[in-house]
C-alpha cells in the first residue's frame, strides 16, 4: 500500500530517496536516477485548496457545494446562534458548531438554576461528513442533551422517599465524645 501523494509522486515516508533534504536540494537514488517528482509535489499543506482530489469533481477552493452550504438551529431556543440559516466555511465549521452547541448548555444550566434544579447530565456530539464536490471534511452538525432534575415537593413519592431517607440517616452522624 502507497502512503502519501497521489499521482505519481513518492512519499518520503514509501520512497526515501524522492524526498528533499532540508537543504531544499533533492536527493538522488542509488541508481543515479532523478525521482519521480510531479509538478503537485512540494511542502506538506503547500496549496492543498488549489488541487482536485481524486474522484472529486473540483478543488475546495473552487468548491460550489462549500461555499453555498448553510446552517440553521432546529431548536426551540430563541436566544441561541443560527436561527437564520448562515454560511459556515469547512475550516470553521468545527469550532463554530461547537460554539453554538455550548450555547445551549449554557441555557440548559440557567434553567436549572431558574427553578432550583440541577443539571444531572449533559452531552454534546458533532456529527461529521465529506462533501460529495471536492472531499474536504466538515462538521455537518451537532446535538446537545441534557438531563436537568428539579426537586418536586408535591409528589407523593418524593415524600415518602424523603421519609424513608430521615428514618435511614437519623442517628448516623452522631458526635459519642460530647
Amino acid at each position: 500500500m502507497m502512503t502519501g501523494a497521489i499521482s505519481g509522486s513518492y512519499s518520503a515516508a514509501y520512497h526515501p530517496y524522492a524526498a528533499s533534504d532540508r537543504s531544499g536540494m533533492v536527493r538522488r537514488r542509488p541508481d543515479g536516477a532523478e525521482p519521480a517528482v510531479s509538478a503537485q509535489s512540494g511542502p506538506e499543506g503547500a496549496g492543498q485548496s488549489d488541487r482536485v482530489k481524486g474522484g472529486y469533481k473540483s478543488s475546495p477552493a473552487d468548491c460550489q457545494t462549500c461555499k453555498e452550504r448553510k446552517y440553521q438551529d432546529g431548536s426551540n431556543e430563541a436566544d441561541v446562534s443560527f436561527k437564520a440559516p448562515g454560511h459556515i466555511s469547512p475550516e470553521s465549521s468545527a469550532s463554530t458548531v461547537m460554539a453554538h452547541e455550548k450555547q445551549h448548555v449554557s441555557n440548559a444550566y440557567q434553567k436549572a438554576a431558574e427553578k432550583q434544579g440541577q443539571v444531572v447530565a449533559c452531552r454534546v456530539s458533532l456529527q461529521t461528513a465529506i462533501c460529495p464536490e471536492c472531499g474536504t471534511a466538515y462538521v455537518s452538525g451537532g446535538t446537545t442533551s441534557t438531563s436537568i432534575s428539579y426537586p418536586d415537593e408535591s409528589n407523593p413519592y418524593q415524600k415518602n422517599k424523603k421519609a424513608q431517607d430521615a428514618i435511614r440517616l437519623t442517628g448516623a452522624n452522631i458526635d459519642y465524645a460530647a
